[in-house]
């Protein structure tokens, strides 16, 4: 890139981060904030525009130094047009035009990528996927998302859709993902665990067993992915079976995509490297179960590695262009 640089902005449903690389994936420098979503897309937006010139501004450099933006943000949205339409966790941002935005106020080429393609490319080149030619990410937060590396090259399908694993029915009935009961990310995401933890909860405390989450119900709190994590790690035997339930839906999913994709490495980020075996162990017992056994032999199923990086990452990759 001679002396240009590439602009990173991960905008998130709690928090946008802008950041500045010579050389992804490292940074030069990076700046932080709340999104705001209820107050609408202006205010955040004018921030971004403001961390961009002050990331800058502290190398000595103007717009002109700017190569490329890459903005990944959560679907859906209009990648080739840059328009971000009305994401789940955005709901106020309706079809803001943030690459003509963007391109306007500095004179760069601006790209915008779908969040999870934007990490899978990250883990792809940077992280665990690294070396392998037909790799799935997994975003295993709130929701449940997948972008998949298809001979090396990010698979975008007929209308940008590829990879929404979250949709994808296991069973007639089931907690809510995806605007759909019994979906994949109802029953394998941290939303999903929330929905069904609060259920095995409310049984466990009609059958008087002791758990740590009881108090949470009691108090007309929600339980938390989170939560029950740390409820596990304390031992909590109703916080394990969350868990290991949830893996085993996990596992589920895992086997759906070994036997239709046959990737050799599927990636999963997010909750997944919090949990532990209380999650691997049920994930990779079903999988084991359920795919081919040639394409179970042939994939590896594995941790991310890029941790809370992988956004800041993620976005300098679709500036990069992929």
């Amino acid at each position: 890139m001679g002396n240009k640089v590439l602009i990173g902005v991960d905008i998130g449903g709690t928090k946008t981060a802008v950041v500045i690389s010579e050389e992804p994936p490292d940074a030069l420098g990076r700046i932080e904030f709340p999104t705001r979503p209820a107050k609408g897309p202006r205010p955040a937006v004018e921030l971004i525009k403001r961390g961009i010139h002050q990331l800058l501004a502290q190398r000595g450099l103007d717009a002109s130094s700017i190569a490329a933006i890459g903005i990944s943000c959560g679907g859906p949205l209009d990648r080739l047009r840059g328009i971000i339409q009305t994401p789940p966790n955005l709901r106020t941002w309706v079809n803001v035009p943030v690459k003509s935005v963007m391109e306007a106020e500095f004179g760069a080429v601006c790209r915008v990528e779908n969040d999870a393609n934007a990490g899978a490319v990250a883990e792809h080149r940077f992280g665990a996927g690294q070396g392998c030619n037909h790799m799935v990410f997994l975003t295993m937060g709130t929701g449940l998302g997948a972008g998949v590396i298809i001979d090396g090259r990010l698979y975008h399908g007929a209308v940008d859709l590829a990879g929404e694993i979250g949709h994808v029915r296991l069973t007639r009935t089931g907690p809510v993902g995806h605007n759909k009961a019994g979906s994949a990310e109802g029953w394998a995401s941290g939303g999903g665990m929330a929905q069904v933890g609060e259920r095995l909860v409310r049984a466990a405390m009609k059958r008087r067993e002791k758990t740590l989450l009881a108090e949470l119900v009691r108090k007309g709190k929600s339980v938390t992915g989170r939560d029950v994590g740390t409820a596990a790690e304390r031992g909590d035997p109703v916080a394990i079976r969350i868990i290991q339930s949830t893996g085993k839906r996990l596992g589920a999913v895992l086997a759906i995509l070994v036997d239709v994709l046959n990737p050799d490495r599927i990636v999963i980020g997010g909750l997944a490297m919090r949990l532990g075996d209380n999650l691997w162990k049920p994930a990779l017992d079903v999988l084991q179960q359920e795919a081919l056994e040639p394409s179970v032999a042939a994939c590896k199923v594995v941790p991310a590695v890029l941790g809370e990086r992988i956004g800041d990452v993620a976005a300098l990759c679709v500036a990069m262009g992929f």
